[in-house]
């Protein structure tokens, strides 16, 4: 060893805990990109491997569920449907509460879904919810495919407010990825959320205007009922697509509870990840 090399100095470092609230980490996020593709991709492959129809359950689950609200609510109840034919109204709203039931059961049990992942190597654990909401795309887009021999069916041509569709989309995964966010890190302490879960989502479907039109609920209390966040996602889907009422307050005040939830999921997902692969 020469005496240069000895008197070169190797550098420390300490790592220490962080005084500041987490960061959401958008540059690593980015860098690792294409983890997201393959967990996305894992997934799809996941959930239709040795299966008989396939991607077929994608539109088979949307359509049967329409089928029936059609004949019990549409023809026996005679639930109203905003002067639309009841299978088309019911279908318009089956379609983005599909996408984030979907969505939300995924994305509760992705932290505790991924151990073997989490507990091995580093990554952005957040990509995993991401992964979670994104997956669902897929049936989603199947599912609108089908909504367009729909409207032919029916004679409906969508207007101007087509436009908006894609900001109703992207309302409805924020309001998907927030639950999850939330539920993820619930169920990695709480293993019993797992049990919770289904019960939330059914709950919440009767908490929305899918089988019935928001029109049914007082006026003054729409601003109220605009609450839960696929209020405005339902009701601004089928007004986009399908030429409904359009959502007003409801979509606003929607889009502001998103907005709460997401970032103090975000809080509370980044405060709680450092233990996930102890706790998991």
């Amino acid at each position: 060893m020469t005496a240069h090399s000895a008197s070169v100095s190797v550098p420390i470092f300490e790592i220490t805990a962080s005084d500041v609230a987490p960061s959401l980490g958008l540059r690593e996020l980015w860098t690792f990109r294409e983890l997201l593709y393959f967990l996305v991709w894992r997934d799809v492959k996941v959930r239709y491997k040795q299966t008989v129809l396939g991607a077929a359950w994608a539109i088979l689950q949307p359509v049967m569920t329409m089928a029936v609200f059609a004949i019990f609510l549409g023809r026996l109840a005679r639930v109203p449907s905003d002067n639309m034919p009841y299978p088309l109204f019911a279908f318009a709203g089956l379609v983005p509460w599909t996408y984030f039931a979907t969505a939300l059961a995924n994305g509760s049990m992705s932290i505790v879904g991924s151990q073997q992942l989490i507990s091995k190597i580093y990554f952005p654990r957040l990509l995993v919810p991401i992964a979670s909401a994104v997956t669902p795309l897929v049936d989603f887009a199947l599912a609108m495919a089908t909504l367009v021999p729909l409207l032919w069916w029916y004679g409906v041509t969508p207007g101007a407010a087509l436009v908006f569709l894609p900001a109703f989309v992207v309302l409805a995964m924020a309001t998907a990825f927030a639950a999850s966010l939330w539920l993820a890190t619930l169920t990695v302490s709480y293993r019993d959320v797992r049990y919770l879960v289904p019960f939330v989502i059914q709950f919440w479907m009767f908490a929305t205007p899918v089988a019935y039109p928001a029109s049914l609920v007082p006026e003054r209390w729409r601003v109220v009922y605009g609450l839960n966040p696929l209020t405005g996602v339902v009701e601004g889907f089928r007004w986009s697509i399908a030429g409904g009422p359009p959502p007003g307050s409801m979509a606003g005040v929607s889009a502001i509870v998103v907005a709460a939830m997401l970032v103090t999921g975000l809080i509370y997902f980044r405060r709680f990840e450092g233990t996930f692969a102890d706790v998991i």
